[in-house]
C-alpha cells in the first residue's frame, strides 16, 4: 500500500524555516569593508530583539515568547557582561520590522537580534544599513545574507557539506540527487551541488520529480534506472518528513533501490516527527542534526525555567546572545562589527559550535545520525570546536 502523500507544511521555521522565502534577493547594500557599530565593552550594551509577536497568529505569539525567554535565559548566564535587552514586535510584517528596527537604533541598540522570517530580516537590514548596525537574523535563507545581515539558522549548504564529507570518508561519494520539483527542493539540490563541488564529491546523476503523489509514483522508475545506470552508491534526498520522504523511501526499495548497494541520506531532519523513525524505508538512512547532548541539556534548562519545552528554533536566540556576550567580554570596541562577529574560532551555542562568515552565512557543527531499528544513532559526533580558520 502506498504511503499517504501530504503537502509540505508552511515553511515557517524548523529545519526549513525560511525556504518559503527563497528567491528573495537580498536588498542590503553590498559592502567591501566592515559593518557594525563600535561599543564600550565596559558599559551596558543595548541589544534589540525582534520577534514576530502581534501578528494575530497564535503560533507567532508562542514563537515570540519562546525567543524572548531563550534570550533572557542567555543574558542571565553571562558572566561579567551587561546587556540591556529590549524586545520589539514585528507582527511578522516586513514594513513593521523595518520600522521597529529603526526605532531600536534610535533608542540606542548597537546590534539587532532577529527577526525570524526572511522578508522581515531583509527589511530590517535595509532599514538600518545606513546606520551601520548589524542584524543577526533567525532566518536560514542565505539569499538575504550579506552586507549587515547575518543568518543564524541552519542552512542547507552546511548540512550538505557535513553529510557529503562523511559520505566521502565512508566510501559513499558517488552521489545521485533526488529532489522535489518545488522551490525548497530546487534550493536544496543547488546546495548539494555546491557542497559536492567543494568537497570533491561526484554527482553522478540527478532526478527531479513533480511535487505530488502521482508525480513521485511516475518518477520512481526513472529514479531507479538512473541510480543503477549512473554508478551511484548514495542517494541524497531533499524531501522532508512532512512531504515526499515517506513515499519515495517506500517505493524505491520496492524497485530494488536499497541498502547495502545504495546509501540513503537526507537534507532535512528525519527524526521529526518521531513517528518517521518507524518507517521501513528510512532504516539505515543518514541525516545531520545539532549536537543532541547539548540540545537535550538546553531543553531541560528551558523546561525548568519556564515550565514548558522550548520551541525548536528558540535556541537561536540563546546562541545570538551568547555570541554577543562572548565578544563583549573580550573587551574590544569592535566586538559587534564584522571582524568580531566572524572570528574563526566561532562560538559555543546550546546546540553546538557555530561561526558566522563574512558573507553573512554560518557554519554549524553537526552530528551525523543513522536510523537503526527505529532509533536515532549518532554515528559521527558533532565537533565541539572548529579546527582552523573558516573559508
Amino acid at each position: 500500500m502506498f504511503a499517504v502523500f501530504r503537502p509540505v507544511r508552511k515553511a515557517m521555521y524548523g529545519m526549513t524555516m525560511a525556504v518559503s522565502m527563497l528567491g528573495l534577493a537580498a536588498c542590503v547594500p553590498a559592502t567591501t569593508g566592515q559593518t557594525g557599530r563600535s561599543i564600550n565593552p565596559n558599559a551596558e550594551v543595548q541589544v534589540a530583539l525582534l520577534v514576530p509577536g502581534g501578528s494575530g497568529e497564535a503560533a507567532d505569539d508562542v514563537l515570540a515568547q519562546n525567543l524572548e525567554n531563550a534570550a533572557r535565559l542567555a543574558v542571565s548566564d553571562l558572566d561579567g557582561v551587561k546587556i540591556d535587552l529590549r524586545v520589539y514586535n514585528t507582527a511578522g510584517n516586513p514594513e513593521i520590522a523595518a520600522s521597529v528596527a529603526k526605532q531600536a537604533v534610535d533608542e540606542g541598540a548597537k546590534i539587532i537580534l532577529g527577526p525570524v522570517y526572511a522578508q522581515n530580516a531583509n527589511a530590517a537590514g535595509v532599514a538600518v544599513a545606513s546606520r551601520n548596525v548589524n542584524v543577526l537574523s533567525f532566518s536560514n535563507n542565505t539569499e538575504i545574507a550579506g552586507g549587515n545581515v547575518f543568518v543564524l539558522g541552519p542552512t542547507f549548504q552546511n548540512t550538505a557539506k557535513r553529510l557529503l564529507s562523511f559520505a566521502n570518508a565512508r566510501g559513499r561519494g558517488s552521489v545521485m540527487i533526488v529532489s522535489d520539483g518545488n522551490v525548497a527542493g530546487q534550493a536544496g539540490a543547488s546546495a548539494i551541488r555546491s557542497a559536492a563541488a567543494a568537497a570533491g564529491t561526484a554527482v553522478v546523476g540527478e532526478v527531479t520529480y513533480e511535487f505530488s503523489q502521482n508525480g513521485i509514483v511516475q518518477a520512481i522508475p526513472e529514479i531507479a534506472s538512473t541510480a543503477r545506470d549512473s554508478g551511484a552508491n548514495s542517494l541524497f534526498f531533499t524531501a522532508d518528513t512532512a512531504g515526499a520522504l515517506p513515499l519515495v523511501t517506500q517505493l524505491l526499495p520496492e524497485n530494488r533501490i536499497s541498502a547495502p548497494q545504495f546509501q540513503f541520506m537526507g537534507l532535512t531532519r528525519w527524526d521529526i516527527p518521531a513517528t518517521t523513525l518507524a518507517l521501513p524505508g528510512v532504516q539505515g538512512g543518514w541525516f545531520a542534526l545539532p549536537d543532541p547532548q547539548l540540545g537535550n541539556a538546553y531543553a531541560a534548562r528551558f523546561q525548568a525555567a519556564f515550565g514548558q519545552a522550548p520551541h525548536p528554533i528558540s535556541g537561536l536566540a540563546y546562541d545570538g546572545i551568547a555570541a554577543i556576550g562572548a565578544l563583549i567580554k573580550q573587551g574590544n570596541s569592535n566586538a559587534l562589527t564584522t571582524v568580531g562577529l566572524t572570528q574563526p574560532s566561532g562560538f559555543a551555542g546550546v546546540s553546538g559550535v557555530f561561526r558566522l562568515r563574512a558573507d553573512g552565512t554560518n557554519e554549524r557543527g553537526l552530528a551525523v545520525a543513522e536510523i537503526k531499528e527505529n532509533q536515532v544513532i549518532v554515528i559521527d559526533p558533532a565537533p565541539r570546536s572548529f579546527g582552523g580558520a573558516g573559508s
